[in-house]
């Protein structure tokens, strides 16, 4: 996305300044290990995704999900601080994308415990990524939405949910499913710390940057989150009809 027209569209509706992207990107590259990108095509490619976002209605989803045994069907990726709600039910996920605005213990007792972390560099987030980098025990991969680095990747992407959806489908899974993903006006509690000016529209530009990759995707999406929004190109199932759609 790095100076595209649309990257060059987003800044300018975010007011974000893009030296702030590229130094961000920068810190974290040097601060990170050298991990193998390898780790996550295993873990994703030819399997089924289900991505948890920080939405209201995460906590109803993973209710049901969790009613269901659904969680153990699926790679289970945190969108940031839903990782904080994952572990509550007791569901320890696979990958968790995070720009370490969200529940920073969270964040880094999943990561201690096998979660794959994935910190999205960005011009807001410099002070955090030097502060926590070091704190982490586990793999960490490094994602940005400006030119990339050979250990920081570039998969597309604006937000951590969008950036979530770029990465897991990067790797091609066998289908990708939605919950907690409700992009609606009531922004979840689990988001973290957001400007509440910036946080409505930034809001917005990810749902179009995610729709779009949907429409242009051959994986087929689908949508169990309790409410919010509809998302284009994505089929809104319940979560039996997603059991029989899988299988179990």
């Amino acid at each position: 996305m790095y100076y595209t027209h649309k990257y060059l569209e987003v800044v300018r509706a975010l007011d974000i300044d893009p030296t702030g992207d590229r130094d961000a990107t920068r810190h974290l590259s040097t601060l990170l290990k050298d991990e193998e990108y390898a780790h996550l095509e295993k873990l994703i490619h030819k399997r089924p995704v289900m991505i948890y976002g920080c939405g209201p209605s995460l906590e109803i989803d993973l209710q049901k999900i969790t009613d269901a045994g659904m969680q153990k069907k699926f790679i289970n990726v945190a969108v940031d601080g839903a990782v904080y709600m994952l572990l509550r039910y007791r569901i320890l996920p696979h990958l968790n994308v995070t720009d370490l605005d969200g529940d920073i213990d969270s964040i880094l007792l999943a990561n201690k415990h096998g979660t794959m972390t994935v910190v999205h560099a960005h011009a807001g987030n410099l002070k955090e990524i030097v502060r926590n980098i070091p704190r982490f025990e586990g793999r960490v991969f490094g994602a940005t939405r400006a030119q990339e680095m050979h250990n920081v990747k570039n998969f597309g992407g604006f937000t951590d949910g969008d950036m979530s959806l770029h990465i897991v489908d990067h790797y091609k899974p066998k289908l990708i499913v939605f919950a907690g993903m409700d992009y609606g006006r009531v922004i979840g509690v689990h988001s973290g710390k957001y400007n509440s000016i910036r946080k409505p529209r930034s809001m917005k530009v990810s749902k179009e940057i995610l729709e779009e990759h949907m429409g242009k995707s051959r994986t087929k999406v689908y949508n169990i989150t309790s409410g919010g929004e509809h998302i284009k190109h994505t089929t809104h199932v319940d979560v039996p009809m997603l059991a029989h759609i899988i299988g179990i």
